[in-house]
Formats: structure tokens, C-alpha cells, sequence
């Protein structure tokens, strides 16, 4: 089992251009040496009590709808609580957000009106072709809450009150860790930090934004470098139609590899080698019951759903990077293993699979569970703090787990 994990690692690390010798010293099936320990205390700067304090921090906004003054709030805490890690330099993507066209009385779909970057793009989710895996079990009912009533908070419902602006600029933050020895090639770690329906999006997607805030927290402490740079981004808009990485691809995939100045030595858009996106992290509490009701408690066999698109351009690399990170959860993470899958969708990955290397971590399958009703509190009012327990904040950190080691192994990080 060792030498067939070790492989698998060292084919991805042939297929995301990262170098033999960076994997060599992060291997899960290598002997216990200065980079496995490295990699092992990082993780450690992964605490419970943090994670939460983050998750928290982002309720304070309510739900975050894009074009709203508390999302636009939301987004400059971000950016204030980034730079307070020494994530710097911390840049923003500008983009016009323009509903797609509803559809016509014919049944065909008219085109969306294109905005600045891409960001008008129609939602691009479920993709038909991808199929979102086969829908198993008891199934319930999922939707979006619109119905301000349903929120029994009078205090969050008047948070949640001011409608969203109809078109109009949208913005989204990121910060980067430049590495040390290849500061042009770059991994990319996303959440979307934009929910709704009436609650606080904690869980879709709070969960996911402080999972990459506390990764760009651990791997932005002074004595830590990579190899490889890395760059932490807070989508906006995906809850429209991940408008926010349509942008983000828009406007800087061009600029990938080109030095500015030239000759500086400086990499604006260092080259993609992968994306890695977290959605809904925390909730695994099992299949539906027969009377539609769900377990109050986490399952016993919760664990980290790591997805690629099998149906994508970099199928091949993708699937090897999910099971590096699978083999990274094995050796690093404390509490829930990973499980890989085919059937990545509906999410921030989506739009860069066709680009690179993407994987998705959550909770649950997103089109075989999630898009059952596995998980009652999507999009609805009670996905707030207060609705999770601590066995469901530690599925979130084991996911954060299992993304540092796995990181911290592709980009060659290492304590000084």
C-alpha cells in the first residue's frame, strides 16, 4: 500500500510540473525526516477554536449576498483580516456582475448579457455532461429560502433585509505567498465567501472561506516558505453562477508566467498548476430517514469529499492530485478520512477544470448527496453558527487538515 501511495504522489507531482524533489520530502510513504515533521507541525497551527472564531467573524454580515452593502462589508474584513496575517500582498479582481436572460416562453434560454471579465456568464452548474453522480437513497426536498418570515431572528432578518443590487460592480479578494524558488508557478485556493437565504451562511459557504483564511494564515507565518506560490482566494458570486472565478479567469489568465516588470523576477499571475475549492465543509450527518427527517448528530463515518471532474480536459492530473491530497489526509489529518470521487460540480472549480488540475472538498457528494437533501440547512435559514456543533466545526478543520498537507506538499513547504 506504501509503494502504491508513493506513486500515485510522485505521478502527480510529474503531471502538475512540480518537481520530484518536493514531493521526495513531503511523501506520506517516505521515512520520517525534517519535511514530514515540518509538514506535521504546520498542521498542528490548525486549531478548533480558530477555525470557529473565523467562521464566526464572517456570521457578523449575515448571509453576504453579492451586491449588498453587508457583502461588500464582508469583503473588506477578509481583506483586514488577511493582511493582519501578513498575507500580503492582498489584491482585488473589479468585475460587472449582469444577470443572465431569463428564460423565454419557447423553453430556450436567452444569452446573458456579458459582463466586464466574463462575469455574466450563465451559471455553468449541473453540468449535463459530468451527470453529478447518481442520486442514491431517500431524497428530500432542496431549494433556495426566499421568504424572510422563515428566519425566526428579527435581528438577522433586518441584517438580511436590503435586496441585492440588480447589476453593477462586484468585487472579490485574494492574497498570495510568493515562493522562494519558483515564484512563477502557482497553486490557487478558493472558497466563495457569498451566500444566501435568510440565515448566515455559515456552513455554504463560512465553512470554506475560514478554511482558506486559516490556511493563509498557517502558511503566511514568518518562518514558513514554499517553493512554489501560492495564492488564496475568496470568490464573490458564486451563488449566481460562479460569475466571481469567471472573472477572475477572464481577466488574468492571459497574464500567466510574464514577468511585470520584465526581467524583475516578479509574477503577477505566476502559472496555474492547480485549483483546489472548498464548499460546504462541515455537515455529514448521513442519508435522509424515511420520514425525511436528518440525524441530529455527525455520522460516525463522516468524511471529506474530495471531487474531480471526470469528464474535464485535465481529468487525468486532477484525479491524481485528489488522491495525493487522499494520501495526505491519511498521514496528516486527525479525525475523518477522504473519499474521492468523479462527479465535481457546482462550484468555483468548475469554471478552471477545462484550464487545470481542479479538485473540490466538501462535506458530502454535491450531486449525488448534497443535491439529495442531505443536507437540510443548505440555503436556508438555519444554516447559521449556532445550528453546528463541535463534531461538525472539526469535519471543516480535518478538511483544512487534509488541504495544508496536501498543499504544503505540492508547493514544497517547509519551517525554517
Amino acid at each position: 500500500m506504501r509503494s502504491r501511495e508513493a506513486s500515485i504522489v510522485a505521478a502527480c507531482a510529474l503531471t502538475m510540473l512540480a518537481s520530484a524533489a518536493a514531493f521526495a520530502q513531503g511523501d506520506p510513504a517516505a521515512p520520517v525526516d525534517t519535511a514530514r515533521t515540518d509538514i506535521k507541525n504546520m498542521v498542528a497551527r490548525l486549531e478548533l477554536d480558530k477555525y470557529k472564531a473565523t467562521v464566526k467573524g464572517l456570521t457578523q454580515f449575515g448571509d453576504r449576498r453579492q451586491g449588498t452593502d453587508r457583502n461588500r462589508a464582508a469583503v473588506d474584513w477578509i481583506e483586514a483580516q488577511l493582511k493582519s496575517y501578513g498575507c500580503t500582498p492582498t489584491e482585488r479582481v473589479k468585475y460587472i456582475y449582469k444577470p443572465p436572460a431569463r428564460r423565454d416562453t419557447t423553453g430556450g434560454r436567452g444569452a446573458g448579457a456579458a459582463g466586464r471579465g466574463g462575469a455574466g456568464a450563465g451559471r455553468g452548474r449541473g453540468n449535463t455532461a459530468q451527470g453529478g453522480g447518481r442520486l442514491r437513497g431517500i431524497r428530500t426536498r432542496t431549494g433556495v429560502n426566499t421568504d424572510s418570515l422563515k428566519q425566526p431572528d428579527p435581528k438577522l432578518r433586518a441584517l438580511n433585509s436590503q435586496p441585492a443590487d440588480t447589476i453593477g460592480e462586484r468585487e472579490e479578494v485574494f492574497c498570495t505567498k510568493v515562493g522562494t524558488t519558483h515564484p512563477n508557478e502557482m497553486y490557487i485556493v478558493g472558497g466563495h465567501m457569498d451566500g444566501h437565504g435568510w440565515g448566515e451562511a455559515a456552513n455554504d459557504d463560512g465553512s470554506g472561506t475560514a478554511l482558506v483564511m486559516e490556511l493563509a494564515r498557517v502558511f503566511s507565518s514568518p518562518d514558513v516558505q514554499t517553493d512554489r506560490t501560492i495564492r488564496f482566494v475568496l470568490w464573490n458570486n458564486e451563488e449566481t453562477g460562479t460569475n466571481g472565478a469567471r472573472a477572475y479567469i477572464a481577466q488574468r489568465q492571459a497574464l500567466q508566467g510574464k514577468e511585470d516588470p520584465p526581467g524583475s523576477g516578479k509574477y503577477p499571475e505566476p502559472k496555474w498548476l492547480g485549483m483546489i475549492q472548498h464548499d460546504m465543509m462541515m455537515f455529514d450527518h448521513g442519508m435522509p430517514r424515511a420520514d425525511s427527517t436528518i440525524s441530529p448528530e455527525q455520522r460516525p463515518e463522516a468524511d471529506v469529499n474530495i471531487e474531480f471532474a471526470g469528464t474535464s480536459k485535465f481529468a487525468e492530473g486532477a484525479q491524481k492530485m485528489a488522491w495525493a491530497f487522499a494520501t495526505a489526509n491519511e498521514k496528516y489529518a486527525t479525525d475523518y478520512p477522504a473519499t474521492v470521487g468523479q462527479h465535481m460540480t457546482n462550484t468555483d472549480s468548475g469554471p478552471f477544470q477545462d484550464l487545470v488540475p481542479a479538485i473540490s472538498l466538501r462535506e458530502n457528494e454535491r450531486g449525488a448527496q448534497i443535491g439529495a437533501g442531505w443536507d437540510p440547512h443548505w440555503h436556508q435559514p438555519t444554516d447559521v453558527f449556532a445550528t453546528f456543533s463541535d463534531k461538525d466545526f472539526r469535519l471543516g478543520l480535518n478538511a483544512a487538515q487534509t488541504t495544508l498537507s496536501g498543499l504544503a506538499i505540492l508547493a514544497g513547504a517547509r519551517l525554517k
